[in-house]
């Protein structure tokens, strides 16, 4: 495939906006997704925001040599999640993220550090196909029951915690499977501005439906199928037209972060390590996934220059960074790679454009508003493909293992059956969530089964 524009190309000026503006819509619809989902007083605003330094960050440490975007990563909301669950305050929650952040970059820095003197050999033999498929897949099926909750944001639960349909989860329900519906449609038969940015159009046609659903019950004063809150929007005019009515400083994750402090014990912070070292592995094999993908698009070994070590000292020094005002740990997108390969558009100018941008979007109140705005039940839809995206793609990694060979058969077994049944463990007051446990058993199983494997 050629390229219009190679890595080190330069766009002019009015079709460089166009060609950031692009990136910037393909990420944006999951990175704002991750806050959304986790909740708990986080922003789309300040995960935008996170976003934006995070890759601006990454672009340093890799020379402006690698065109791809970092955004909120979906696999650490359960990592997000355990945070606030474990902490005795909110404040305390938003320093847990700050923490795990951090603990997550560090796996990246000391793998890197490794990769530079020692190379990748060891990494294949702990961590292969065999145990990085499953775990990838395990992360997309562990969030199955998120999207669900989602889709039927106003439904009500039988006896044993499913979501039944009735009459008060029509709306939430066609909300969702419209913007699903729109979603897959435009990514199947979309032209290529349409398949591109699949996530933007279907949440914005389940806003829409969400907004029909919203007036009928404002004018039939029907609460069941008011789907938007609007409190977003009446809090820029709350006291008048401002300067905050247009723009705001967004609400960064180390402000309140920082008030926890005196809260910290040993306790909490092994919780939060626990919950985020073991998945900060997971990632790095999609990192190593990503780069190899993007080293074919634009023909050149990424894994070589800038190097591997490079990579992820920026992928990890990023995601702190990003961590620190968002919240969000960022990984690289397979969004922006695919936006890198439908328009044949590698210039990492555009890459940091883009990122410049996301940085000044976050500061834009009524679009924030929006952001904010976004019912439950249409981010379900969207979920649903998001996280079908991540169980299918490490599906696909198990396609290339040989399941006739028992031991790749056991290793595959343990990790599905282990991570989906909910294998989690508690030490004391230190939670290994059923991902960590599943990649931990993993692992043992393959190095114990490996000598079968010739």
């Amino acid at each position: 495939m050629k390229l219009i524009y190679g890595v080190k190309d330069k766009p002019k000026f009015g079709q460089l906006i166009v060609f950031a503006f692009q990136q910037l819509l393909a990420i944006m619809a999951a990175t704002i997704a991750v806050p959304a989902i986790v909740g708990n007083g986080m922003t789309a605003a300040a995960a935008l925001f996170g976003a934006g330094v995070g890759t601006i960050v990454y672009q340093l440490f890799t020379k402006f040599r690698s065109p791809v975007f970092l955004g909120s990563s979906f696999a650490f909301i359960g990592s997000m999640v355990t945070a606030f669950a474990g902490a005795a305050s909110m404040s305390l929650g938003f320093l847990g993220l700050l923490l795990g952040a951090l603990f997550a970059g560090l796996v990246y820095v000391v793998i890197a550090i490794i990769v530079k003197f020692a190379g990748v050999n060891w990494i294949n033999k702990l961590m292969p196909t065999v145990v990085i498929g499953p775990t990838v897949a395990l992360i997309g099926l562990s969030l199955a029951g998120a999207a669900v909750k989602d889709v039927f944001s106003y439904g009500p639960q039988d006896g044993n915690g499913s979501f039944i349909m009735s009459g008060s989860a029509w709306p939430s329900f066609i909300c969702a499977i419209v913007t699903l519906a729109v979603v897959t449609l435009c990514s199947v038969y979309g032209k290529r501005m349409a398949k591109l940015i699949p996530f933007i159009i279907g949440i914005l046609a389940g806003y829409a439906v969400a907004l029909v659903f919203t007036v009928i019950g404002i004018a039939t004063k029907n609460p069941a199928l008011m789907v938007i809150d609007f409190a977003p929007f009446k809090a820029l005019v709350e006291g008048g037209v401002s300067l905050k009515t247009f723009l705001a400083i967004p609400e960064f994750t180390f402000i309140e972060g920082f008030k926890g402090l005196g809260e910290l014990n040993g306790s909490y912070v092994a919780t939060v390590a626990v919950a985020y070292i073991p998945v900060a592995f997971v990632v790095f094999a999609e990192h190593i996934a990503d780069h190899k993908n993007l080293s074919s698009i634009i023909e050149s070994d990424l894994l070589e220059d800038p190097g591997l070590h490079r990579t992820l000292l920026g992928d990890g020094i990023g995601s702190i960074a990003g961590a620190f005002f968002g919240g969000c740990p960022n990984t690289t997108y397979g969004e922006s790679v695919g936006c890198v390969a439908i328009t044949r558009n590698a210039s990492v100018l555009t890459i940091t454009a883009t990122a410049v941008m996301a940085v000044i979007v976050s500061f834009i109140s009524p679009f924030v508003a929006f952001l904010d705005s976004i019912p439950g039940c249409v981010m379900g839809g969207v979920c649903i493909t998001l996280y079908g995206f991540i169980a299918v793609s490490g599906l696909k990694m198990i396609q290339k293992v040989d399941l006739d060979n028992h031991a790749n058969l056991f290793t595959v077994s343990v990790i599905l059956i282990c991570g989906i049944g909910g294998t989690a463990m508690a030490i004391g007051k230190v939670t290994i969530t059923s991902i960590a446990c599943a990649l931990i058993l993993g692992i043992l199983t393959n190095l114990m089964l490996s000598r079968k494997k010739d």
